[in-house]
């Protein structure tokens, strides 16, 4: 069985796709601490003067004390109406806008008190018009508040994995020895970004928001964000 995890992120990148797609099950870390300037609540679309961050302003107080599942939204401020204005202006001339376009409108009209509700709601979305079948599961649900390698390694056991998918970063901090120890093998994602249709010319920029591909691709877009890279029947123990 192959596992995946990470934390939630606001319109994720296409990497996070990819993979969630070629794990069995993969595990949202909502019940760890939430990270200053991450893409856990931002990220980037294109524009006509190139790429745009899009951030959700959360209330930051004790937020070193709190897990993502706890952090507030900062509706002090307009970000809902500015980030719905920045979608309408940069992709209403792109192919699918008006097969997405009404989720977000909605979206941007809801009244969101937690970050993680905002995260996962967006994700269910992004994962129901992908057409993933992986297993979500939420950390904060399964009872495992280990930390760091500690906890990849309980969730490992607790679903009997036998390979689980570190980012590429994992490189720089996995213990594979300790991972090794425990039957189970380790596998680091090297994601191939690929090109696609783009709006505004400038040539092509890389590792936008799924939005980015979702509006300009359409239903071609998990047929895209999968090329070039591995699937989950290349994966071998």
């Amino acid at each position: 069985m192959i596992l995946a995890a990470h934390q939630p992120a606001y319109l994720p990148w296409l990497g996070l796709f990819h993979k969630m797609a070629i794990s069995d099950n993969f595990v949202v870390l909502d019940d760890v601490q939430f990270e200053k300037n991450s893409f856990i609540n931002r990220n980037r679309i294109k524009t006509a003067q190139g790429d745009m961050w899009l951030t959700v302003p959360v209330l930051m107080t004790g937020h070193i004390q709190k897990t993502i599942h706890d952090i507030e939204i900062n509706n002090n401020v307009d970000w809902r109406s500015k980030h719905w204005k920045s979608i309408y202006l940069n992709y209403k001339k792109s192919p699918y806008f008006n097969r997405f376009s009404d989720f977000f409108e909605d979206l941007y009209k809801g009244e969101w008190i937690k970050l993680y509700d905002l995260l996962d709601y967006t994700m269910s979305f992004f994962i129901k018009e992908l057409k993933i079948d992986t297993k979500i599961y939420i950390q904060s649900k399964l009872n495992i508040t280990t930390k760091k390698q500690l906890l990849i390694l309980d969730l490992c056991k607790h679903f009997n994995a036998k390979i689980f998918v570190f980012g590429a970063l994992g490189k720089d901090y996995a213990d594979s020895e300790l991972f090794e120890t425990n039957g189970i093998k380790i596998l680091f994602q090297d994601y191939k970004h690929p090109a696609y249709h783009q709006l505004w010319g400038g040539g092509f920029i890389s590792n936008m928001s799924i939005i980015d591909l979702l509006f300009n691709e359409g239903e071609r877009s998990f047929e895209i964000l999968m090329s070039g890279n591995i699937n989950k029947e290349n994966l071998q123990i």
